[in-house]
């Protein structure tokens, strides 16, 4: 019988993970202060007071010294990037999310090796030329993957060109900033609420304005309950998930199953594994019924269930892509939740290898 949903073991904190119980109380205290921020009058002060507090605690999050632009999550920081960039070129990787191939247009498209990390020799040959944006996703939203962003930066800086890193799927660090040029932030990804993000922005000359708030780059009523949320979030220090991930991925290994990228430096929280012979379709049914919630791939192609983009440009073939699944770890995940997680999947393969 499946289990209810306080008896369930979420998995897929990678797609949205749980509003913190601080960031909850702040957007509590952001709702008490409802007057517009960008209103002349005393209750317009107060609130824009507060939201430019919240602006500076994600800024100091990050360890960044440039502006920051409050957005309603990471895809539209990269829309308002890819779109309004005054660079005369973009470059993508071939493994990026959905949001960036949608906002990239007629970008170049720079491939990666079978491990799924950028070919810096191929990178560095498309940067001849005018100044690029180059838009890389610091860790990958399917395989966890992490680019060398330090290589990365020096190449696109030594052809004159810009670095914009999707930081999403990343917990707060001071690292990016000493590589990147913008960086698109989501809060719903780090125990903030949905619907608010930032675009961090080493130099407002990147950018065409469009007029209206946020220093004329995004018009619309800032969101200050969700900007306050998502600053008390990134004041909650994340745990370090790599032992969960090791115990999990051994497992599976001892298990008959394969890692996807295992040689790869990847993500501590998100692992991708396949278990040969069994469609991805199949094993979340079968995975859900047993009370785990996992994905196949990011949670905006997964309901599609679409082939992936990322394992075919790593070389997997369409019908081996098709039997990974994503687990991935958030703050409450423990290591009962990886145990119970491991014996789910075995009996699943075991079931399945029954059948066939």
């Amino acid at each position: 019988m499946e289990r209810t949903l306080s008896h369930r073991i979420y998995l897929d904190h990678a797609a949205t993970t749980p509003v913190i119980a601080a960031a909850r109380e702040a957007m509590a205290q952001g709702v008490a202060l409802w007057a517009n921020p960008s209103s002349p009058h005393a209750e317009g002060r107060a609130a824009r007071a507060a939201l430019e507090g919240a602006r500076r605690r994600i800024a100091a999050a990050y360890g960044w010294t440039g502006e920051t632009l409050l957005t309603s999550g990471a895809s539209e920081s990269l829309h308002i990037a890819l779109g309004r960039s005054v660079l005369p070129r973009r470059i993508i990787t071939a493994v990026e999310h959905d949001a960036v191939i949608r906002a990239a247009g007629d970008a170049a498209v720079a491939p990666v090796d079978a491990a799924g990390v950028v070919d810096r020799a191929r990178l560095a040959t498309m940067l001849d030329g005018p100044p690029a944006l180059v838009c890389v996703q610091w860790a990958n939203s399917e395989t966890g993957v992490r680019q060398p962003l330090g290589e990365i930066a020096a190449l696109v800086h030594a052809a004159g060109g810009r670095l914009l890193v999707d930081a999403a799927q990343m917990p707060a660090s001071g690292e990016v900033a000493a590589f990147a040029d913008m960086v698109a932030l989501s809060a719903h990804k780090r125990g903030g609420p949905p619907g608010v993000g930032a675009l961090l922005v080493r130099d407002l000359a990147l950018l065409s304005p469009s007029g209206g708030q946020e220093r004329g780059y995004r018009p619309g009523t800032e969101n200050l309950p969700g900007a306050l949320g998502y600053a008390a979030a990134l004041d909650v220090a994340e745990p370090d998930h790599q032992p969960l991930r090791d115990r999990l991925d051994d497992a599976i290994l001892r298990s008959g199953g394969e890692i996807v990228a295992a040689a790869a430096v990847r993500h501590p929280a998100i692992g991708s594994y396949r278990l040969r012979g069994v469609k991805a379709a199949a094993q979340l049914i079968l995975l859900d019924g047993a009370g785990f919630a996992i994905s196949a791939g990011s949670a905006c192609s997964s309901g599609s269930m679409k082939p992936s983009h990322v394992l075919a440009a790593m070389g997997w073939s369409e019908t081996d892509g098709r039997e990974v699944i994503r687990v991935s770890f958030g703050r409450d995940t423990d290591a009962a939740a990886v145990d119970g997680f491991v014996a789910a999947w075995r009996q699943m393969a075991r079931t399945t290898r029954r059948a066939a």
